[in-house]
């Protein structure tokens, strides 16, 4: 990646942000320029021009369909003149389409208003009177219409009658008794109210214009719906008959836009002087050569453009290059649920697709299962978008462990097994996902300590976490784990790398800890534990590779012990049954397994994640969007 600095004539300011998001390749940066005479902002008419058509398009889009992103057929200039026209014609029709907008808005409140009275009329629909009865109190009968907990029903029932009042419950929902207390007036009025708190009673509200009897007033409402449905199709055509003979001038005015944008996007890493004009930003190295000759091709007046290394201080402002491969792509997207590299930083991509479609595949190993899988990606690969590749590599990589295994849909009989399967040495599985673990721990900590060298952190590579004394100790602490394996001692050459790296460990930790003595005396200790106890624990978390290859026939091989109890129908039913449930059940355990021991136990060790994507200035096109 290369910082590069441009300087062009202010005339000239346009037509270079046009060629900048033509070639793709420009990240701005927004620093403002070490010069202090450059402290110019041009363009924020042009700005404040743009903002302000595209806001009034917007709202005039909501009423009339124009594309986001309209096939360009022309890729021009977009002078401040004509995008001051633009303007002022886009206002003229916002200033109609606002009372077509005004229009609708009436509808919608209207609307909203009847779906709130057909929420209301549903506490009442199961009340077979008129409804004014119930808001009105009469000069000798009191009207109580609410909710009460059904626990409660019995207690208050007693209590309104001790008050010479009737309770009536005219619907149950749910745990609520839907009521209606009737009584006559009088002094016993505060009395009731205490009751009806104390049991919980909600009243509901009549709200106006529900003074009719319940299945007059859906009738009503139904009718209302109708009405407001035809006069807002009534609405949209004559919007529709208003805009047609301009809508192609809406289209134009879209693509006007878009050829706009790259200027205003610019805005905040322009500077000025006078006439001259700065820009900066990151560039690939490999695309700075077709930058300069498509400036120079497109320009009319003379510019300068210069090119340089970020330099060390720079390094977490600059953008990483997001993984263009195909087959890539979709385990990059899960990489960036972490986080992002940073610049110089190893793209933990292609190991974490590999090492992925290994555990994966092993774990879950079956051809018919996989090729399950990769059916269904293959089948919901619209749906999918570009992640349904990740489904196709999964199946394929658990069909090829079922060939090694000779397994289809748990059968262990029908294929010959390529090797073996993994019930038959189970012992054998446990050495092979440990033998497994230390490869891929130390491949993380070789990367980690790479990534400490490329920005010259000589002390963080050889002393920090997962550097080069760390790795020291935890080969020789396997070391002799292999060779009490095998029945002998530790070792002496071993012992004396753990106790060495183990040493130099505590006494890096001891120098840059800032405590009273005992404080580091007990820090110190705990740290260097940890560093014993979290190794072992790391590579013994990779047995969960054995235990779930297992697991899997084991599966298997209870669910053909239950088809095994069943007739010939029962049998098949029972096969297919299993099968789905292995596939969906412990399947998605597979998964989530595989992605805890790639992010705790690798990226944790070597991958900060603290990058930013790089995104370059680009026009805005239909293909891209699709």
């Amino acid at each position: 990646m290369k910082h590069v600095r441009l300087l062009v004539l202010t005339e000239d300011l346009p037509q270079a942000s046009l060629t900048l998001a033509q070639t793709e390749c420009f990240h701005p940066d927004t620093r403002p320029p070490l010069e202090p005479a450059l402290t110019g902002l041009p363009g924020r008419t042009y700005r404040d021009t743009y903002y302000q058509a595209r806001s009034r398009l917007d709202k005039i889009a909501k009423l009339i369909t124009v594309p986001e992103a309209p096939e360009l057929d022309q890729v021009r200039v977009v002078e401040p003149a004509e995008l001051a026209q633009l303007n002022d014609w886009l206002g003229q029709v916002w200033q109609k389409a606002s009372g077509f907008e005004e229009d609708l808005r009436r509808l919608d409140d209207h609307e909203r208003l009847i779906r709130e009275q057909e929420a209301a009329l549903a506490n009442f629909q199961h009340l077979q009177i008129d409804l004014r009865m119930l808001r009105n109190k009469t000069r000798f009968l009191d009207f109580y219409v609410g909710i009460v907990p059904r626990e409660n029903l019995r207690q208050l029932e007693g209590a309104v009658g001790l008050a010479d009042h009737l309770l009536h419950v005219y619907m149950q929902r749910g745990d609520q008794s839907h009521v209606v207390i009737i009584g006559p007036t009088g002094t016993t009025a505060a009395q009731l109210s205490a009751v009806l708190n104390a049991a919980g009673f909600q009243p509901l509200p009549i709200p106006e214009g529900l003074d009719d009897d319940p299945q007059q007033l859906r009738q009503d409402l139904e009718a209302q719906h109708l009405t407001n449905r035809a006069r807002r199709q009534s609405e949209y055509e004559r919007i529709a008959e208003w805009s047609t003979p301009f809508l192609e001038r809406l289209v134009d005015a879209r693509r006007t836009l878009l050829l706009a944008e790259p200027m205003v996007a610019l805005d905040p890493s322009v500077r000025s002087s006078g006439h001259l004009v700065h820009l900066a930003g990151w560039v690939p190295a490999r695309a700075v050569d077709d930058l300069t000759a498509s400036l120079g091709r497109s320009l009319a007046l003379p510019f300068d453009l210069q090119a340089r290394d970020p330099l060390p201080t720079e390094r977490k402002l600059v953008p990483t290059v997001a993984t263009k491969n195909r087959l890539l792509e979709p385990f990059a997207m899960l990489v960036q649920q972490y986080g992002i590299p940073e610049y110089g930083e190893v793209d933990p991509t292609p190991l974490f697709a590999v090492t992925f479609l290994l555990m994966f595949g092993s774990m879950f190993g079956d051809v018919g299962q996989g090729a399950a899988i990769t059916g269904l990606a293959w089948w919901f690969r619209a749906r999918l978008g570009r992640f349904w590749l990740f489904g196709l590599m999964a199946g394929l990589a658990s069909m090829v462990f079922g060939f090694v295994y000779g397994s289809i849909f748990g059968y262990e009989e029908v294929l010959p097994a390529l090797w073996m399967s993994p019930i038959h040495d189970p012992i054998l599985m446990l050495k092979i996902a440990l033998g497994y673990g230390v490869v891929f721990l130390t491949s993380a900590c070789l990367i980690a300590i790479y990534n400490r060298l490329v920005i010259r952190n000589w002390w963080g590579a050889l002393f920090g976490h997962h550097g080069i004394v760390n790795l020291i100790f935890y080969l020789a602490l396997v070391w002799g784990g292999l060779h009490l394996g095998r029945g002998e001692s530790f070792g002496t050459m071993p012992t004396l790398l753990v106790s060495t790296a183990l040493a130099a460990l505590a006494w890096y930790a001891w120098r840059h800890l800032e405590a009273p003595l005992g404080e580091k005396i007990l820090v110190v200790f705990i740290e260097t534990l940890e560093t014993v106890i979290g190794y072992i624990s790391n590579t013994l978390s990779f047995l969960r590779i054995a235990a779930f290859s297992l697991n899997h026939v084991a599966l298997s091989i209870a669910v053909f012990t239950l088809a095994g109890m069943m007739g010939a129908f029962g049998h098949v039913i029972t096969v297919i049954l299993g099968n789905v449930f292995i596939l969906v059940m412990e399947g998605g355990i597979v998964m989530i397994q595989v992605m805890r021991l790639q992010y705790y136990e690798g990226f944790s060790r070597y991958f900060a994640g603290e990058g930013h994507a790089f995104a370059p200035l680009r026009l805005r096109r239909e293909s891209a969007l699709s």
